[in-house]
C-alpha cells in the first residue's frame, strides 16, 4: 500500500511535538529522574483528592491520592498504555486482523484512543481529504458524518443500498468510470475511500451481509481505495453469530475502523478508539498532539480499570445484557408501530443499533409533519432529509429511536403520530 497518496499535504507536514514527546518519556521514566522539562502542573495543587466509583457488577473502583494525581495529569496522546494493550488484545480476539504481524510500513495494525469515535473520524477525514477529492458513502447516512465532510469540500458520491447494506453492483457501476490503474494517477481523481456503518446503520438500522463485505473489499483492492468502517453499533447486534468485519478481512492494510464505548459503557465519558494501518494511525496521533493533546486521563483510567477487572468475558457479558435491553426496546417500538402505523407507513426490522427507519405512505415530504406538527403534539423524531447529501430534497422518511422512551411512551407517541398522518393525507 502506498499510504503517501492518501495523506493530505497538511497531514504529511505534521511533525511530532517535542513537548508531547517529553510527556511520553516522563511517563516511562523512573521516579529518580529530576524533571525540569515538562510544563505539567503540580498535582498537589489539584483540589480533587480521591474518588470511589461503584460498579453494577464488580468491585468499587478506587482512585487513591496517587492514582488521582495521575488521573488528573497529562498523559500520552495515543492513549494510556494499559488501556491500549487491553484494546489491542481485544481487537485481535474479536477480529483477528491479518495485518497484526505485518511490518509497520506495510500496514501493521495499530490503535489509538480518541475522545469518542466521532473525534477520531473527524481526524481521519482531515488526514485524507483534499478539496475536490471523490469519496464514497451510502445514504441515508449519519448527519454528523455529513456535517464533518461538507466543509472539507469533497465530492460525496452516493452508493445505492438496501436493507442488506451497500449493493455491490451499484458500487461497480460507479467505479466503472475509472480504470483500476487510474488510482496511480492523482489527476484521475479516483475515490479515496468508502465510508460506511456496517452494523445497525444510523438511521436505517440495516446491516451488511458477509458476502457483500467480501465483494466490496475486493473492489477496494481492485480500485485501491480505503474503507472507513464506522462501527459504533457493533456491540448492539441482535443476531448471532456477529458478522465478520472489514477489519477481519483486511489483508492489505486498507481498513480504518472506528469503535466506540458510548453505546455500552457511557456516552459522556467520550472514549472511542481507531484501529488501522500504523502509518495512518501515526498521523492521527500527531494531529491529537496539537489539538486535544489526549483523551481525558481520568476517563481512560476509569474505563481501563473496569475492563481489566471484568476481563474480556466480563465485558462481553455486559454487552449481552445491554443488547438484551435494546432488543426488548426494539420489540416494543415495533409492536407500537404494528398497532398504530400499519397501512400508514412501512419499515424494516433493524438488525442492530437503536433506530427504526419509517417511510410514511402518501406524503412526499414529512419534514413539516415531523418538525412542526409532531412537536406541537409533544413527540420528537428526526425527519429523513437530515440524513441525505441534499438535505433540501423532499423525503417521506423519518427516524425513530427506541433507546430511551418506555414502551408506554412509544405507544402514545405512535398513536399521536397516526392521528397526524391521517389528518395530513
Amino acid at each position: 500500500m502506498n499510504y503517501a497518496r492518501f495523506i493530505t499535504a497538511t497531514s504529511a507536514a505534521r511533525k511530532p511535538s517535542p513537548i508531547r514527546l517529553l510527556t511520553e518519556i516522563l511517563n516511562k521514566a523512573p521516579k529518580s529522574v529530576i524533571s525540569l522539562a515538562a510544563g505539567s502542573p503540580n498535582p498537589n495543587m489539584f483540589p480533587f483528592k480521591t474518588a470511589a466509583i461503584t460498579i453494577e457488577r464488580g468491585k468499587t473502583i478506587q482512585f487513591d491520592e496517587e492514582m488521582m494525581k495521575r488521573a488528573l495529569q497529562y498523559s500520552q496522546s495515543a492513549g494510556i498504555p494499559e488501556l491500549l494493550s487491553w484494546l489491542k488484545e481485544f481487537q485481535v480476539k474479536l477480529h483477528n486482523p491479518p495485518t497484526i504481524h505485518y511490518p509497520a510500513s506495510q500496514g501493521q495494525m495499530e490503535i489509538c484512543v480518541t475522545s469518542g469515535s466521532q473525534e477520531g473520524l473527524c481526524k481521519v477525514f482531515e488526514m485524507i481529504i483534499n478539496r475536490g477529492d471523490n469519496i464514497l458513502l451510502n445514504e441515508p447516512v449519519y448527519s454528523g458524518t455529513l456535517e464533518a465532510l461538507r466543509p472539507l469540500g469533497c465530492n460525496i458520491i452516493n452508493v445505492s443500498s438496501d436493507e442488506y447494506g451497500i449493493i455491490p453492483d451499484s458500487l461497480k457501476e460507479i467505479l466503472s468510470k475509472w480504470k483500476p490503474e487510474d488510482s496511480k494517477d492523482h489527476k484521475k481523481n479516483t475515490p479515496k475511500f468508502l465510508y460506511t456503518v456496517p452494523n445497525g446503520n444510523n438511521p436505517t438500522g440495516n446491516s451488511f451481509t458477509s458476502n457483500r463485505k467480501k465483494e466490496i473489499y475486493e473492489l477496494a483492492q481492485k480500485y485501491d481505495f480505503l474503507i472507513i468502517e464506522d462501527d459504533p453499533y457493533y456491540f448492539l447486534q441482535f443476531n448471532k453469530p456477529w458478522a465478520p468485519t472489514f477489519l477481519s478481512m483486511d489483508v492489505d492494510g486498507r481498513v480504518i475502523r472506528a469503535d466506540s464505548f458510548s453505546k455500552v459503557l457511557s456516552s459522556g465519558l467520550r472514549i472511542g478508539f481507531i484501529t488501522g494501518p500504523k502509518p495512518l494511525i501515526e498521523r492521527i496521533v500527531l494531529h491529537t498532539q496539537v489539538s486535544t493533546l489526549h483523551t481525558s486521563t481520568f476517563t481512560q483510567l476509569l474505563v481501563s480499570q473496569l475492563l481489566h477487572q471484568w476481563g474480556e468475558e466480563g465485558f462481553l457479558a455486559h454487552v449481552e445484557k445491554v443488547t438484551d435491553f435494546y432488543r426488548n426496546q426494539k420489540e416494543a417500538l415495533l409492536a407500537a408501530a404494528d398497532k398504530w402505523l400499519s397501512g400508514l407507513a412501512e419499515w424494516h426490522v433493524p438488525t442492530a443499533g437503536m433506530f427504526v427507519w419509517f417511510k410514511i405512505k402518501g406524503i412526499q415530504d414529512v419534514k413539516k409533519l415531523i418538525d412542526e406538527k409532531a412537536i406541537k403534539k409533544e413527540i420528537l423524531m428526526v425527519p429523513g432529509n437530515a440524513f441525505y447529501i441534499d438535505s433540501s430534497a423532499p423525503s417521506p422518511y423519518f427516524r425513530a429511536s427506541f433507546s430511551f422512551a418506555t414502551p408506554e411512551q412509544m405507544d402514545v407517541a405512535f398513536q399521536r403520530l397516526a392521528e397526524l398522518i391521517k389528518e395530513s393525507l
